[in-house]
C-alpha cells in the first residue's frame, strides 16, 4: 500500500478529539443536541451519524437511564459515546450487561475515562503499526480486560472500515479513469 493510501486512513485518527469526561456538557441537552455532540465527536471514526432515534431506543433497552426533563446529562452522554462507538461490535443485549458491571464495579468517569484513553492507544497501534501493544497487568480486573478487549475489536473495525472506504474510493476512481 503507497504512502497516499496510508495517509487517507490515518487522518481519520488524527481528527478524532474525544472529549474527556470533564470536558462533556453537564448543562443538559436536549435529545438532538445530544445526537449531534455524540456524532461530531465520532465524525472521524464513524460515517453514519447518531440520530436521536437511536438515543431513544437506547433508552427504551435501558442502556441508559431516562433523560431528566428530556435532558441527558455527563453521564449519559459519556455513556452514549461508548455505546455508539462499540455498538458495531458488541450486541445491544452484551452492552448492556458491559453497562451494567461497570456500574456495579467503576464510577462513570473513571470507566468512560480508561476507555477513551483504550481508544486512543488502540488506534494508534492499529493505524500505525508500530512499536508493540500495551499488555494489561496480569492483576488486571476481568472488567478492564473486557473493556480492553472491545475496544481493541473497535479500534480493527475502525481501521477495516477506513481502509476499504478508501480502497473502494480508488477502485471507482480507477474505473471512471478508464472510461
Amino acid at each position: 500500500m503507497d504512502q497516499i493510501l496510508k495517509d487517507q486512513i490515518n487522518a481519520s485518527i488524527h481528527a478524532l478529539h474525544l472529549p474527556a469526561y470533564q470536558e462533556i456538557p453537564d448543562v443538559g441537552l436536549y435529545l438532538e443536541q445530544t445526537a449531534k455532540y455524540i456524532s461530531d465527536a465520532l465524525a472521524p471514526i464513524q460515517d453514519a451519524p447518531v440520530t436521536g432515534s437511536m438515543i431513544s431506543n437506547y433508552v427504551k433497552k435501558g442502556l441508559i437511564p431516562k433523560p431528566v426533563r428530556k435532558q441527558y446529562n455527563r453521564e449519559q452522554i459519556a455513556q452514549l459515546i461508548f455505546i455508539s462507538a462499540a455498538k458495531s461490535v458488541v450486541s445491544m443485549d452484551d452492552l448492556g450487561l458491559m453497562l451494567s458491571i461497570q456500574r456495579k464495579t467503576y464510577s462513570c468517569q473513571r470507566a468512560y475515562d480508561y476507555f477513551r484513553d483504550e481508544l486512543y492507544q488502540m488506534l494508534s497501534y492499529v493505524f500505525s503499526r508500530k512499536g508493540e501493544m500495551d499488555v494489561p497487568e496480569e492483576q488486571a480486573a476481568e472488567e478492564k480486560v473486557m473493556l480492553r478487549n472491545a475496544v481493541v475489536t473497535v479500534a480493527h473495525k475502525i481501521y477495516l472500515d477506513k481502509l476499504f472506504a478508501v480502497l473502494r474510493a480508488e477502485d471507482q476512481h480507477q474505473t471512471e479513469g478508464k472510461q
